[in-house]
């Protein structure tokens, strides 16, 4: 039973989208635009929650937890270079 366990933790299940998501190339600029606004710059779900001015308690930001957000990063960096080395154009509207 233990070898069993070991063999499937040692599987990366999610290792065949990982490397999809590291060989997509960027060659369009509509897709890359909506990449750009699809995949946020921060995470969103960081907060702090607050009452009457004091801080109760702070949420982490979840995008850590997601499996693929190195990934989804690294494809979003691939859009914003490729708008602006090929298109020229100016991506601070995306930061």
């Amino acid at each position: 039973m233990t070898s069993l366990l070991q063999t499937y933790s040692h599987k990366d299940l999610l290792h065949p989208i990982r490397i999809w998501l590291g060989r997509v190339e960027i060659h369009n600029s509509k897709l890359a635009r909506l990449l750009c606004k699809v995949i946020p710059a921060q995470c969103p779900f960081e907060r702090d929650v607050n009452l009457f001015g004091r801080i109760l308690f702070h949420i982490p930001p979840m995008c850590k937890l997601n499996p693929l957000y190195e990934e989804v990063v690294g494809l979003r960096f691939k859009a914003l270079c490729y708008l602006a080395d090929e298109c020229g154009e100016d991506i601070t509207v995306y930061c």
